[in-house]
């Protein structure tokens, strides 16, 4: 049994890599303060003003020359080079790899903590060697680490997102703070009235999700918001929700991103990326929390990693490159109760247009997914009603 009280003292977060401040606003949620915000994407660094205004912000990882004093670094760094969704291009990718800007200002600035967050898509890819660099990078730096693929519903949110959390310390044992809590996988909810799914999909996958939506993504390959999409069983309706609803579906207020709006010709353009992108707030709220008062981890039952085989949901590894430990756990650190997905909205929603429900349904018919017969008359109907709500009246 591995135990830690450690301190509940505040910790100085440098935040790389902060998109929309999820993982700063979960962290001051928790105690910890911000002394350093660095994004490039100048829509996200309007939000981080408006919201963080006191807080010094940076533009570019890549000239930043130093740290602040720093008690944790933390960095969700760019997932389009890892992602099933993006280019696949690994981890040396033109985006994924700025992640060694990060390990570049480790040397100088030597944090107590360091977090990462990515997609755990990560894992598979290049059979793992995303994970296999990082942990080496971790090693050579001196660091011992853990990681857990963690699941956004744990906190009760109605969202499907499943991330890496990757912590590493070089004199503190990051498994009491990611291991400690274990809820176990629930069941789903019964009889669900509403089921999330993505409408730019059908042939292959359909990142189905009863009472929840799969995964909020910052848009699609083109840069078109491609929102998930919802089918409410009892009427019948196939929706996308509101972008103020997609944001608390990260666990932020409604309107976050408002501030980032500057052509109002271009709607919500611009909060949908931003929104997909970020790191959901109760989570880093969650590992804030156990950073401050971190609990305790029964490892006896661990197993080694053997060489080249697939990285496991949650492990660890000591400050070396040898030890490493598949851990038996799961992606449910708590089991916070939820809303239905209706009941969560409280904005009206949007119907999905005729055109991206013309394209989904085609899709369907050509892959080789099986789907729930009501679900695909539900999507015929709907299609229906959109050609007739936009075909010429006669008179």
């Amino acid at each position: 049994m591995i135990e830690d009280h450690g301190s509940s003292t505040p910790l100085n977060v440098v935040g790389l890599f902060a998109g929309i401040g999820g993982i700063e606003l979960g962290l001051h949620a928790s105690g910890h303060r911000s002394v350093l915000l660095c994004d490039i994407d100048p829509a996200a660094c309007k939000v981080l003003q408006h919201h963080f205004p006191n807080v010094a912000l940076h533009n570019d990882v890549k000239t930043l020359e130093r740290l602040p004093k720093t008690d944790l670094l933390v960095a969700g760094f760019p997932c389009q080079d890892l992602s099933q969704a993006g280019r696949t291009a690994g981890i040396g990718g033109s985006r994924s790899g700025l992640v060694s800007h990060v390990f570049r200002l480790m040397e100088s600035s030597d944090p107590k903590w360091v977090m990462l967050e990515n997609v755990p898509f990560m894992l598979q890819l290049d059979r793992g060697e995303a994970m296999r660099y990082l942990t080496r990078e971790l090693n050579r730096l001196g660091y011992r680490w853990a990681y857990r693929v963690v699941d956004s519903r744990a906190f009760g949110l109605p969202q499907r997102r499943q991330r890496v959390i990757l912590l590493a310390s070089k004199t503190e044992d990051p498994r009491t703070v990611l291991f400690a809590d274990e809820a176990g996988e629930p069941l789903d909810p019964p009889d669900p009235m509403a089921y999330g799914f993505y409408w730019t999909e059908g042939v292959t996958g359909l990142g189905w999700a009863a009472e929840a939506v799969p995964t909020i993504k910052g848009g699609s390959t083109v840069g078109i918001p491609s929102p998930p999409a919802i089918w409410f069983v009892d009427t019948n309706e196939i929706a996308t929700p509101d972008i103020r609803d997609a944001e608390r579906m990260q666990g932020f207020p409604e309107d976050w991103t408002a501030c980032a709006v500057v052509d109002a010709s271009k709607k919500n353009t611009p909060r949908w990326k931003l929104v997909g992108n970020a790191v959901s707030v109760p989570l880093a709220r969650w590992a804030g929390e156990r950073l401050r008062n971190p609990g305790a981890y029964d490892g006896s039952d661990d197993l080694p990693i053997i060489n080249n085989s697939p990285w496991p949901i949650a492990a660890w590894g000591g400050q070396d490159d040898i030890v490493r430990s598949a851990a038996h756990i799961t992606k449910w650190p708590r089991n916070s109760s939820r809303e239905r997905l209706r009941e969560f909205l409280h904005h009206p929603v949007n119907p999905l247009s005729e055109r991206a429900t013309n394209g989904f349904l085609l899709r369907t018919q050509r892959g080789r997914l099986r789907f729930d017969p009501r679900f695909i008359e539900a999507v015929r109907n709907h299609l229906e009603s959109m050609k007739r709500l936009h075909s010429p009246r006669r008179t």
